[in-house]
């Protein structure tokens, strides 16, 4: 069953449709609310939207999906339906996303950067269990950091270079 009910469809301040878009959308609010931009590596996004009033997000996706966050070696499953309530430097009531610790999937309620800003990012369950963890291993390889040193100087991990085709 779908969290997202036509009220809040209605409700939204923002809806969009199509996996591009979508992309762009969802990596330019993880921005705003000073998120690694890489945090939501979905794929086929359907649909997605946002109520300004109440923050409320939502993301749906063709099917679910499993990534790995190499620098950290974490596996991370993603529903066909992802929803949270965003602010400043949080992500709350967290749907649709679990870890695998040891053999066992764990749902992820809450994420958030520290602030004054520590370089960490903590994830916590609805147990009240969290794990720490450097905001850089959610960055999207290839793109430009915010605050790197040069003006032009490439964000690069193992050797790798994204190359994004225009």
């Amino acid at each position: 069953m779908s969290l997202v009910t036509e009220e809040i469809k209605a409700s939204a301040s923002e809806i969009y449709h199509g996996d591009e878009i979508c992309q762009e959308k969802s990596k330019f609010l993880l921005e705003e609310v000073g998120m690694p931009r890489g945090l939501l590596p979905l794929r086929d996004i359907e649909e997605c939207g946002y109520v300004k009033d109440t923050g409320f997000v939502w993301l749906k996706q063709k099917k679910s999906i499993t990534h790995r966050f190499e620098k950290i070696g974490k596996l991370v499953s993603y529903a066909t339906e992802v929803t949270a309530v965003v602010e400043k430097g949080k992500i709350k009531k967290l749907t649709g996303v679990k870890t695998k610790e040891l053999l066992v999937w764990i749902t992820l309620s809450d994420i958030q950067v520290d602030d004054p800003p520590t370089g960490k990012i903590t994830f916590k369950t609805p147990s009240g269990l969290f794990r720490t963890f450097p905001v850089s291993a959610f960055e999207i390889e290839g793109e430009q950091v915010k605050g790197s040193k040069g003006k032009d100087e490439e964000k690069q991990v193992n050797g790798a270079v994204e190359v994004k085709e225009v």
